[in-house]
């Protein structure tokens, strides 16, 4: 018979330190012996960065040849097709797994009530899905479907005149975006607008088109009316031009109905669901909730106020994209949305 734990019963040593009175060791409550050592401390992760989790954001051009740098975005470029394919080439050979594709449509002039340049054979995505395909074929390609970046009043949905959202046409309309680019050769669709029932409709869509086993459906199913998407909207050229879209996205507070969103969209079908910002509580739920991959996106601002943090000595840039990005997979992520991914290329080899 096991002898029994002595208990613990506490006294202070001249050092300020917890005892036993009787002398012998509290054996449990002994921890940094498991993590006294790099290799040990390695093990205590739940699960390890490697970079098969990086999904790299790309903003998308319909001007083959353009590249400008994104002010607000360190590092980060708009770029056409033509310089897109150069620049991915030596990521995809350091472990570049995958990107999403965000359109960046070239100015005003070319936006409507519908974004009917989300799925044109003139815009950013649709030219870009074939030769991306060719260029890189074990590389796995998601779009974005979304219209803010093509819709005159920069909303992710189609609009009654009283400037609310007329979800059964944005319904339509989404589920025809998504249609046209799995057409084009996508591996992946990404739906970012939050409308009710957009998952069914994409995958009765794909079905009808025999496409249903060689399309993903990434929702994302907790996408939260952040005020952490600055940068992201200059980027794509996506802010409102009215209003805001705090009626159709997650109040940040909300965390059950994040819940009840995601259960809705795994019921819907859908293949992978994201957590938008990243937050670890939603993340946890998303895991807890589906069997299905979890993808959380670090969103822009949080990404600049890292590159700001680090360029005003707060802390080293490499310990705060690990540190928030660690974070995010302790959480329960699967895959992460990453700007900071061709550095992770790097730091991870």
């Amino acid at each position: 018979m096991a002898a029994p734990i002595p208990v613990f019963q506490a006294s202070s040593s001249s050092n300020g330190e917890q005892w036993p009175r009787d002398g012998t060791a509290a054996i449990a409550s002994q921890l940094k012996s498991g993590y006294n050592h790099a290799v040990s401390a390695l093990w205590q992760a739940e699960r390890q960065l490697h970079k098969g989790m990086f999904i790299y954001p790309i903003f998308l051009s319909a001007d083959p040849d353009l590249e400008e740098p994104i002010k607000s975005l360190p590092n980060q470029y708009r770029r056409g097709v033509n310089k897109l394919i150069p620049f991915l080439a030596p990521l995809v050979a350091k472990g570049l797994h995958s990107v999403i594709l965000f359109g960046s449509p070239p100015g005003a002039d070319v936006k409507d009530a519908s974004g009917s340049m989300a799925d044109s054979l003139q815009g950013p995505i649709m030219p870009a899905i074939p030769r991306l395909r060719e260029a890189f074929p074990d590389l796995y390609l998601i779009a974005d479907v979304s219209l803010c970046e093509y819709t005159d009043h920069g909303h992710c949905a189609v609009l009654f005149e009283d400037g609310t959202v007329d979800n059964e046409a944005s319904v339509a309309r989404v589920s025809d975006v998504a249609l046209s680019f799995a057409k084009a050769g996508i591996h992946c669709v990404a739906p970012s607008d939050m409308s009710d029932g957009r998952i069914r409709a994409i995958k009765l869509k794909l079905i009808s088109a025999r496409l249903e086993s060689k399309v993903a459906v990434m929702s994302y199913s907790a996408k939260y009316a952040s005020c952490f998407y600055g940068p992201f909207r200059e980027a794509a050229a996506s802010a409102p031009a009215f209003g805001d879209r705090k009626r159709y996205l997650l109040p940040p507070p909300a965390r059950g109905l994040a819940r009840k969103a995601m259960t809705r969209d795994l019921q819907e079908g859908a293949d992978m669901i994201m957590i938008k910002p990243a937050y670890p509580d939603i993340i946890s739920d998303g895991k807890q909730l589906s069997n299905v991959p979890v993808i959380a996106m670090q969103v822009s601002g949080e990404f600049a106020m890292v590159h700001a943090a680090a360029a005003a000595g707060v802390f080293d840039l490499k310990a705060g994209a690990f540190e928030t990005t660690e974070i995010i997979v302790r959480s329960g992520a699967d895959a992460i949305l990453s700007y900071f991914t061709p550095e992770f290329l790097d730091w991870l080899s």
